[in-house]
């Protein structure tokens, strides 16, 4: 009887086989089929088609699309355009400032000063920025005259349509930054203040040092926010005569009789100056996420690669 473990001639491997010499065979190559995502390219095509049809609509309206073409670069829409940033700008470094002052205000334990920040905010969120800037603007209905002591002169004079708008925004920025920047603080843990005071830092420099930096990552993303819809909110100051964007394309189109023309000019700049703030807002964001996140999201030059074929890394999986 055979052992069952002896082994014929026929069961060795060769003398001269690769075996035989102890060399390395690679394990044959994987070879990954990406998985094929039909509802995207139905949904591509859809949107593309309504897209299409959206285009085509408006290429066949009674649009002068020569006139829009002239009035882009036009003088009075690029000086308009510099004015919107500027008071959108200036409104929202006093929101800024008076949203951190309100929402200390708000957190303090002093009663006066959290009844007097939660007033303010009642009321500035509470009435539409159109009736803040009406309001500002009709000013000198009930004080003719602004009497400092140090300064006296006609209200009229004092509320020019800058100052008017440059109030409006401001001020009611300011509620809505008090709120962000209170929340903001509030999710800082209370170890950290407590720590510092261990460490006999004030109140007033744990705040400035300690708190407010941690706070950034939540205050930042929606303060960018707010200042895009400022952006566009500032349009309503053309009520008050200040002659921004809006004011300026409406003026134009009212002597050229190209309204539509001129308020198609003022949405190409809205959205060219949305854009690139939006730009800008994700960078500032991904600049205070480092440290809370294990890895930054991609970039938008870095999603655009990913999603283009030359984008994909070669021979591997999708």
């Amino acid at each position: 009887m055979t052992d069952k473990f002896d082994k014929t001639p026929a069961d060795e491997p060769p003398a001269d086989s690769a075996v035989s010499k102890g060399a390395f065979i690679p394990p044959e190559k994987i070879k990954a089929i990406p998985v094929r995502h039909w509802g995207r390219w139905v949904s591509g095509v859809v949107v593309v088609a309504l897209l299409g049809m959206l285009v085509y609509s408006f290429s066949q309206g009674d649009v002068n699309w020569g006139t829009v073409g002239d009035f882009v670069f036009d003088d009075r829409i690029l000086a308009g355009m510099g004015r919107t940033v500027l008071i959108s700008v200036l409104s929202m470094l006093i929101g800024l400032i008076l949203g951190i002052v309100f929402a200390v205000m708000r957190l303090s334990k002093n009663p006066v000063t959290g009844a007097v920040s939660w007033l303010y905010i009642w009321f500035f969120r509470g009435t539409p920025v159109y009736v803040q800037l009406l309001l500002w603007f009709n000013l000198a209905l009930i004080f003719p005259v602004l009497n400092l002591g140090f300064y006296k002169d006609e209200m009229v004079d004092v509320m020019t349509p800058f100052v008017v708008a440059l109030l409006g925004l401001g001020l009611n920025e300011g509620a809505y930054m008090a709120e962000i920047v209170r929340a903001g603080i509030q999710s800082v843990d209370e170890g950290q203040t407590e720590a510092s005071h261990a460490l006999g830092m004030p109140t007033g420099k744990t705040m400035r040092r300690i708190v407010l930096p941690q706070a950034m990552r939540v205050i930042v993303p929606p303060t960018g926010n707010e200042f895009i819809n400022l952006l566009k909110t500032s349009s309503l100051v053309s009520a008050v005569q200040y002659n921004e964007l809006l004011r300026a394309a409406t003026n134009i189109g009212s002597t050229s009789f190209a309204v539509m023309e001129m308020l198609l000019v003022a949405s190409v700049w809205y959205l060219a100056l949305t854009s690139v703030f939006s730009v800008g807002q994700y960078y500032v964001e991904r600049y205070y996420a480092r440290g809370s996140l294990r890895q930054l999201p991609p970039t938008p030059w870095q999603k655009v690669k990913a999603n283009l074929a030359f984008g994909r890394p070669k021979g591997g999986v999708a």
